[in-house]
């Protein structure tokens, strides 16, 4: 078990990454460099800091308005085994898990890494899709840019096919 993950920092109350009020992790390293990013300083694979997975329950815990987590980069796919723990964790506590990667749904899957599996079997939204500039849109729910898109992973996994959540 990974009992630490490197990140950029955290929101204690968003009502802009996900359905409800979430508290929000922003994983440290990033390989996608899309132009236009909206949180550049989570690039460097060395910046930001290590924090316990436990810090951040018990964080959640303590509010009562909280809904879920979101997980956000960075790229939580690059840490895999502390981000699944973390999402896991938040699963346990009765919290929704929300997460957003550069990588689409289908890369994901294909690449057949037991880790990102892992992380994907407690997320229960995908964000997917490196963020477009040119497709850009401030109309668009919990999302960047058109390309991207919200997956209920649950659905997904159970039809064995793509299936869009209802609050995109």
């Amino acid at each position: 078990m990974t009992s630490q993950i490197r990140i950029a920092g955290v929101v204690k109350e968003s009502i802009v990454d996900g359905p409800g009020i979430r508290l929000v992790v922003f994983a440290q390293g990033c390989p996608h460099h899309c132009e236009g990013c909206h949180n550049p300083a989570t690039h460097d694979f060395n910046g930001g800091q290590l924090v316990a997975i436990d810090a951040i329950i018990d964080e959640m815990k303590k509010n009562p308005l909280l809904d879920g987590i979101t997980l956000s980069g960075g790229e939580p796919f690059l840490q895999p085994e502390g981000f699944s723990e973390l999402a896991k964790c938040a699963q346990a506590a009765g919290f929704h898990v929300m997460t957003y990667t550069g990588y689409t749904f289908e890369t994901l899957l294909e690449k057949k890494d037991q880790r990102w599996q892992r992380l994907l079997r407690y997320t229960d939204l995908l964000v997917d899709g490196r963020f477009e500039a040119e497709q850009k849109s401030l109309l668009l729910k919990f999302r960047g840019s058109h390309n991207q898109r919200i997956i209920d992973v649950k659905k997904s996994q159970q039809k064995n096919q793509l299936v869009l959540s209802e609050i995109s």
